[in-house]
């Protein structure tokens, strides 16, 4: 490259930088938004103490904390609908056996539904119930929403076992193919 070429190409590269001084600018938030949701330290601290009134299903209860009804989805975990017999019914009786009337909660965040995404632990939060329903094969790990590897770990653990919803092949092992 010639002398003349090489100081045209510094004079565009200057200009540019000087005409688009907000590009930068919106790549660096846009870095930040994309890498803050993988940090631990910015998940919601948000624990509460609930008395739980129902369960409907593998992965959603309705509950009392403070005084106000709230229905809470199950953080990290996709259990068989309802309808997928008899998994859907064996995920929601298996979560009724294991869980207390009193339960922690640690909310991560609100679905598109408005229900709590909540971890749910019992009262002294030593027993996760979200990691027990992976464990025990009554729910599959819904990773587009779960970025904690415990929960794949588990599920593996309980693929090899075959145990609930992995003795046998077929949708209920992944209950959002089965709802579309």
């Amino acid at each position: 490259m010639t002398a003349k070429k090489n100081n045209r190409m510094v004079r565009w590269l200057a200009g540019f930088g000087r005409r688009h001084k907000r590009l930068g600018l919106f790549w660096v938030a846009a870095l930040i938004g994309l890498a803050l949701p993988w940090f631990p330290s910015c998940e919601s601290r948000d624990v509460r103490q609930c008395q739980v009134n129902s369960i409907y299903d593998g992965d959603t209860m309705r509950m009392t904390c403070s005084g106000k009804r709230v229905k809470v989805r199950l953080y990290c975990i996709d259990a068989p609908e309802m309808g997928q017999r008899p998994w859907g019914r064996e995920s929601r009786d298996y979560l009724r056996s294991i869980t207390p009337k009193q339960v922690s909660i640690q909310v991560r965040t609100r679905d598109r539904y408005g229900r709590l995404v909540a971890v749910v632990s019992d009262s002294e939060g030593k027993r996760n119930l979200n990691i027990q329903m992976v464990q025990n094969g009554q729910a599959a790990v819904y990773r587009k929403y779960c970025h904690d590897r415990s929960y794949g770990q588990a599920e593996g653990m309980a693929k090899n076992a075959g145990l609930g919803i992995w003795s046998k092949p077929g949708k209920h092992q992944r209950p959002w193919s089965w709802r579309h």
